[in-house]
């Protein structure tokens, strides 16, 4: 198999970390705007079979030309250019996976349908932790229900030694957590589709040995779950999971306006508010400290005679061997896995398929193991 990877920060090293150590995979090609920095990480993470391209992810005629020959593509650049690089894969006949951020962009993404199918491929957009690995692992849960009718999913990235005043650090791109924080939040309620404001709803949960935290509902998490299951299931629902206070003091920054992303005039210059906040959220945090991921889904419903509810977790830690981040392991393993499944011909599906419907999530599940990622369950009355 031969696949490409957009990107080469971190979420892009962890994909060809990933691929790298998949035998199946016999080449991976690593493209950047950065040159220098595609090589270092081809370099570092590659395992001698990954060769590294210069390439801005916006230039189509580049775009379509770098695809030639791969069997699968990985976006792991910011969303605004994944279907852009979707419609290069579908005309390359590449397989094609992202790992999401923005739900119009998806939507985009689900017009080539057609134009997927007629290629032969399979583009599955939203592959990272949330959605993605979490939307594959409750299609699987909601199969051992007779009659499944609630979902809810929490979700969260954070510092294993949090530091004031947010408790937190970033793991993740500050345009994604923006967006996760300010975009309009959808849910399913009583069988109904809803839309409710980011950053409400704030939920108290404990984890064992870990201590308490708050959830609180942000935008994107649950993606295509209420298309895929909206006739099923009465509730679904998604929560980001933080340390207590969070919620309350970033809010309280995005309802200054830090957020908006419009020009204002300061001095006689025009500047964004919002990317003057994602820049100094970059800057005051990023720390570079060990993280640890926080996963739990509650699916809920009738076995046999019986209501019946079932939790699945996953903790996973930054990992000091390979020097990946909690959340680099749960959002690009996640991505790779998928894309070499496609390339594969494990997903036979074609066209542009959510990954809860396209995913075998036995064989997903089998793979995560393999890499140390484990979802432990338990049930309750």
């Amino acid at each position: 198999m031969k696949i490409a990877v957009v990107g080469a920060g971190l979420m892009g090293r962890a994909v060809v970390f990933d691929l790298a150590h998949n035998p199946d995979v016999g080449k991976i090609g690593l493209y950047d705007i950065d040159l220098q920095q595609a090589r270092h990480v081809a370099g570092a993470f590659g395992g001698g079979k990954t060769v590294a391209g210069r390439l801005d992810a916006g230039d189509k005629t580049a775009v379509a030309r770098c695809f030639k020959g791969f069997d699968a593509v990985v976006s792991a650049v910011t969303y605004r250019y994944n279907a852009g690089l979707a419609k290069a894969a579908i005309r390359n006949g590449a397989h094609f996976v992202d790992m999401g951020g923005n739900n119009d962009v998806v939507a985009e993404e689900f017009t080539l349908h057609g134009a997927a199918k007629r290629a032969g491929v399979v583009v599955t957009p939203d592959c990272g932790l949330a959605p993605g690995m979490v939307s594959v692992i409750a299609a699987g849960d909601l199969r051992k229900f007779d009659r499944p009718d609630s979902l809810f999913i929490r979700v969260g990235g954070l510092p294993q030694k949090p530091k004031p005043p947010l408790e937190y650090q970033m793991v993740f791109s500050a345009e994604g957590l923006v967006n996760e924080y300010t975009e309009p939040v959808v849910a399913v309620r009583n069988g109904k589709k809803i839309i409710i404001d980011p950053m409400t709803e704030i939920e108290r949960l404990t984890f064992r040995g870990l201590g308490t935290f708050e959830a609180f509902a942000t935008s994107g998490g649950i993606s295509t779950l209420p298309k895929t299951y909206g006739r099923v299931l009465r509730n679904i629902d998604y929560k980001t999971i933080r340390f207590p206070g969070h919620c309350a003091k970033f809010k309280t920054m995005l309802d200054l306006g830090l957020g908006e992303p419009g020009l204002i005039d300061v001095d006689g210059v025009r500047v964004s508010p919002r990317s003057v906040f994602k820049k100094v959220l970059d800057n005051r945090l990023t720390f570079g400290e060990p993280d640890v991921v926080l996963v739990r889904i509650v699916t809920e419903g009738v076995v046999g005679d019986r209501r019946r509810r079932q939790v699945s977790e996953i903790i996973d830690y930054y990992d000091r061997r390979t020097g990946l981040t909690a959340m680099m392991r749960c959002t690009a393993f996640p991505a790779a896995i998928i894309a070499a499944m496609a390339a594969s011909g494990k997903i036979a599906a074609r066209g542009v398929m959510a990954q809860e419907t396209a995913v075998d999530p036995d064989f997903f599940e089998r793979e995560l193991a393999a890499r140390k990622i484990n979802v432990s369950r338990r049930w309750m009355k």
